[in-house]
């Protein structure tokens, strides 16, 4: 059975920095496209950066101060959150998929909140 841990998330403030790690345990796999989304309050969950064969991509309001990296060997993903802001605020939560696997496995979520 595969499970994803999340851990990193907290309270910052606006400005700061936070960095998510999301390691996925078991036996007999690799994941292949991994990423992260997030759900504000009141909000439908958004993809915030996915990573699939070293090639990333980037949820607009995020380009240029979130970074996602990965470790396929390792089954782990890392989100670097910089200049945050308070409307980075959410549960953020990761996923991760086998290469041409229709299955999608979750973790279960860790909170970020960006307040002065």
């Amino acid at each position: 059975q595969v499970q994803l841990v999340e851990s990193g998330g907290g309270l910052v403030q606006p400005g700061g920095s936070l960095s998510l790690s999301c390691v996925a345990s078991g036996s007999g796999f690799r994941l292949y496209n991994m990423g992260w989304y997030r759900q504000a309050p009141g909000k439908q969950r958004e993809l915030v950066a996915s990573i699939s064969g070293g090639n990333t991509n980037y949820e607009y309001s995020v380009k240029g101060r979130f970074s996602i990296s990965g470790d396929n060997a390792k089954n782990t993903v890392y989100l670097q959150m910089n200049s945050l802001k308070p409307e980075d605020t959410a549960v953020y939560y990761c996923y991760g998929a086998e290469a041409g696997s229709l299955i999608t496995y979750w973790g279960q979520g860790t909170q970020v909140t960006v307040s002065s």
